[in-house]
């Protein structure tokens, strides 16, 4: 029982491998065909026909990849481009900023020289005098 078990497998499996490669090759793969094989001029054309088909199907869709990553590319640029805008303004700002406290420090007299001679001289000396 089990040996008539075991030949029935092995022969749905033969049989299965036996057919299953006219199944692969009877698929038609998108691609270029090579038309010079053929006889008959309107299979000829036919085939010239698929390739071109073929070709332009390519030549799309790697248009419209290649156009999304200019779109993403653009899209960083601009990003970068108001990043730039942003950073010269706080750059600006800080130089303006540090531009009015250096001018301010010019223009404050120091108080703290001007009132240490005037002290000295008001101060008197060892000998009593002024």
């Amino acid at each position: 029982m089990i040996a008539s078990m075991a030949r029935i497998t092995f022969a749905a499996f033969a049989l299965l491998m036996v057919s299953w490669p006219a199944t692969v090759h009877a698929q038609d793969v998108p691609g270029i065909e090579i038309c010079t094989v053929e006889k008959t001029m309107e299979r000829r054309t036919s085939c010239l026909q698929s390739n071109v088909d073929f070709l332009q199907k390519t030549i799309n869709k790697l248009t419209m990849d290649h156009q999304q990553k200019i779109d993403v590319g653009n899209r960083q640029i601009e990003a970068l481009k108001n990043a730039v805008i942003g950073l010269q303004k706080v750059v600006s700002e800080l130089q303006s900023a540090q531009k009015a406290a250096e001018d301010a420090k010019k223009a404050a007299p120091p108080a703290a020289k001007d009132a240490a001679p005037a002290a000295k001289d008001a101060a008197p000396t060892k000998d009593g005098t002024k």
